[in-house]
């Protein structure tokens, strides 16, 4: 199942189940601290703009709350919800139930996921032509003794947080702009630099 818009979760757990369901960008989180986190929430606000969002939170009052605050941080009409129920039970991973005694998304069948995803998600049967590690290497954002400050240039360019990874900037920058706009800002780039 591809989906064109960016899944918000609240945890890498929740993050490493959702990738072994979709194809998707999948952004946690990481709880509460989304709430102080400003270069990840310009990063999510961007990719609104760009793709849309969909918050796949926990069917708890933790989940509740980082999911009203998403909301509020994001451009109107961005924003869609998809919800997964309130089934009891503790993930395998844990010693004991949450406080809310329910599974969170890391702990859902993934055909409850599936279901919760279907509902709301723009889904697609290809990917477009999308930015590869081939690409990164061959615009000097990889493998290259300035790959580093080119692939900084490149994140603040497009909005996104600093210091990500190649792998991560891989992601991000297939997530908020097509080919032509990424080789375009790259081309631009290496003129100015």
């Amino acid at each position: 199942m591809q989906i064109r818009e960016a899944i918000i979760v609240e945890g890498i757990y929740d993050k490493i189940k959702l990738s072994s369901i979709v194809d998707a960008v999948i952004i946690p989180t990481y709880g509460f601290s989304i709430f102080t986190d400003a270069p990840r929430l310009a990063y999510l606000r961007n990719l609104a703009k760009k793709r849309g969002l969909i918050l796949l939170m926990d069917a708890d009052a933790a989940g509740q709350k980082i999911r009203n605050f998403l909301e509020e941080q994001m451009p109107a009409g961005t924003v869609k919800n998809a919800y997964i129920p309130g089934i009891e039970g503790k993930e395998k991973r844990k010693n004991k139930p949450s406080a809310a005694g329910f599974l969170g998304v890391e702990g859902v069948p993934a055909e409850v996921i599936q279901k919760a995803l279907s509902a709301v998600a723009h889904t697609t049967n290809h990917a477009e032509n999308p930015i590869t590690t081939a690409d990164f290497y061959q615009m000097r954002l990889s493998g290259h003794a300035d790959s580093n400050k080119r692939r900084e240039q490149l994140a603040k360019a497009l909005g996104l947080p600093p210091r990500l990874s190649g792998k991560a900037l891989l992601a991000a920058v297939n997530a908020v702009v097509s080919r032509t706009e990424f080789l375009e800002l790259c081309l631009k780039n290496a003129d100015e630099g």
